[in-house]
């Protein structure tokens, strides 16, 4: 590692060379207002110019999360032409936005505000016309709110990055700029997966998930059986919306405040991650010992499942039937539940508490309505879950720690925790195939070789009982482009390939707490780079402490069998847990 030497404010430092100033500044112990690699890791080439200051060498001021040092530079941050530039820059873009903050969801992680506040900046500086407003609320997931955008590209480089699309970009020019799908269309009425990507690291408003907190209001005031349900990924990160380090599990509080909200039951949809484990694993071993369709491609995120209904309509018959957990619990509720219970499934609303906007999508589909009514009703993010619990008054951190409901679907395993984490699916899936296979239990019982919470693509091979089973896992629709090709080219070696929408999965999912480090001081300077690891540490300790940590031992799952069910892939199976794809038309392009 070459070292360069430079002056920050008069003071001298050594310091890698190759960084932006910013990085440079950041190691050296200042923090230069800007709106991009401190925030979400998503670097914008320098337009917003709130990171101005003066360096030696440079003509004029320079965009420091750009601008990279050289020996002998000489760094101004706190020079009066740095500090009127950048109060000028956000003073522009505060000239052009709609500043209802007081109604924003945003409000109290606005960047922009933030920024403001530290450059000094007046919200009247500059007085005029403001840019046309363009908004789309058709989409189920997502909201676009161009009054409130300040054209950073964030969104845009999110998207390309994590997905390799497109979606987003500038449209028109000067004065008349603003971000959009192609041609001003809407979410609904382009190849856009629903992920949420793009709120994660959008620093205004402009981008928002498409709240569902009126419905559920609604519900309760008709006097319906509201009954909730929460993905795993949920539990590993709603603390940090009460101010608990990242990585914090929080399950025993988030079940308190649920039941403080006033919800009839509530339950764990790792119970449906079980049970989609006892009907996927069964689908995956048919496919091997029946000559099926191979690679078997799992089918538990809506985001990918949209990427394949626009991108791979060629390659629907790969992915499995199988619904995603919380859709297979809502049908079970809807039905055996009911049954149980005594009530008419007309009179039950099932919400899901998920870490994913494309969820929202999800539930709208036709494929996903049982016997005249949707399995799921509203599906509400983590951070509207948060807003529910402050709206209430409820005091997180001083909650007791209360346990999941236990009659008739309290009981999960290990294996329907991990659901939550990039190859988590695929790790619960080969604990069960393993035992289908042998016949006995395998030793460890976990599979480490499918682990990781980065992006990319891992591959593992095991011999189960001399049945030789190769298996991928893709987190981010670049990644899953790669193994997709081969299978279309006929060149997949793999006979089993997990895909996740979101990089990381479901705790990096659309729907999770903003990582922010502008706004969260107590966590290091490496948060961006470790926030994803620390949230499936939640999930792998807890799938640690189950007493059973296999989907095939959870007794209410074998009893939901023996009483209703009959056997994973049964008819009846396939008419509640099962459903079907088809490409979108207009968008695919299917390999003749």
């Amino acid at each position: 590692m070459s070292l360069v030497n430079i002056k920050i404010e008069g003071q001298p430092y050594q310091v890698e060379a190759g960084l932006t100033i910013l990085e440079a500044a950041k190691a050296c112990g200042y923090e230069i207002p800007s709106l991009c690699a401190f925030n979400h890791g998503e670097c914008n080439q320098g337009s917003c110019r709130v990171c101005l200051v003066e360096a030696t060498g440079a003509r004029g001021l320079v965009a420091s999360c750009v601008y990279p040092v050289s020996e002998g530079m000489e760094i101004k941050i706190s020079s009066p032409a740095a500090v009127q530039a950048r109060r000028r820059s956000v003073e522009l873009m505060l000239s052009n936005h709609n500043k209802n903050c007081q109604q924003c969801d945003k409000n109290g992680q606005c960047e922009l505000l933030h920024v403001a506040q530290i450059t000094g900046a007046r919200e009247d500086a500059f007085q005029g016309v403001h840019s046309e407003t363009h908004i789309d609320t058709l989409a189920p997931g997502l909201i676009r709110d161009t009054s409130k955008c300040i054209l950073c590209g964030r969104c845009i480089a999110r998207c390309s990055n994590a997905h390799g699309m497109g979606i987003l970009g500038f449209e028109n020019r000067g004065f008349a700029t603003f971000v959009s799908p192609a041609e001003n269309r809407s979410f609904a009425d382009s190849p856009c997966i629903q992920c949420g990507q793009c709120v994660n690291v959008c620093p205004t408003g402009a981008l928002m998930e498409h709240s569902e907190i009126d419905k559920v209001d609604a519900a309760f005031k008709a006097g319906k059986h509201v009954i909730v349900q929460a993905a795993p990924a949920v539990r590993a990160a709603i603390g940090e919306e009460f101010d608990n380090p990242v990585g914090t599990p929080c399950t025993g509080k988030m079940i308190a405040a649920l039941r403080r909200l006033g919800f009839e039951r509530v339950y764990d949809v790792n119970f449906g991650a079980d049970l989609t484990i006892m009907e996927e694993g069964t689908e995956l071993l048919g496919r091997l010992q029946n000559g099926g369709v191979l690679p078997m491609i799992t089918s538990c995120s809506p985001g990918w499942i949209n990427y394949a209904e626009y991108n791979y309509g060629d390659l629907l018959p790969h992915l499995s039937s199988c619904k995603s957990p919380h859709e297979m619990q809502g049908a079970v509720i809807k039905s055996y539940w009911a049954q149980e219970k005594g009530i008419d499934p007309k009179d039950i609303f099932v919400v899901s508490i998920m870490p994913c906007v494309a969820k929202k999508f999800e539930k709208e589909r036709e494929q996903l309505i049982t016997n005249g009514n949707p399995d799921v009703d509203a599906v509400l993010t983590t951070r509207e879950l948060a807003r529910m619990i402050r709206r209430a008054g409820i005091m997180f951190n001083r909650l007791p720690d209360e346990e999941w409901d236990q009659d008739i679907m309290g009981d999960y395993t290990g294996a329907g925790v991990i659901f939550g984490v990039t190859g988590g699916v695929m790790e619960a899936a080969l604990r069960t195939v393993y035992f289908k296979l042998t016949g006995k239990e395998s030793e460890p019982v976990e599979f480490t070789a499918v682990r990781g919470h980065d992006a990319g693509i891992r591959e593992a091979s095991l011999d189960i009982n001399g049945t030789t089973v190769n298996v991928a896992i893709a987190s981010g629709m670049k990644s899953a482009k790669v193994l997709l090709d081969e299978i279309r080219e006929g060149k997949s070696k793999y006979q089993f390939i997990e895909i996740m929408g979101c990089p990381g999965g479901c705790i990096n999912g659309g729907g999770q707490p903003y990582v922010r480090p502008c706004f969260m001081p107590n966590e290091g300077d490496d948060i961006l780079d470790t926030y994803k690891e620390k949230r499936a540490q939640a999930l792998y300790s807890e799938d640690e402490r189950q007493t059973l940590r296999q989907s095939h031992k959870n007794p209410q799952i074998i009893e939901l069998y023996e009483k209703f069910l009959g056997e994973p892939n049964s008819h009846k199976a396939h008419e509640l847990l099962h459903t079907t794809y088809a490409a979108r038309e207009g968008f695919n392009e299917v390999k003749k």
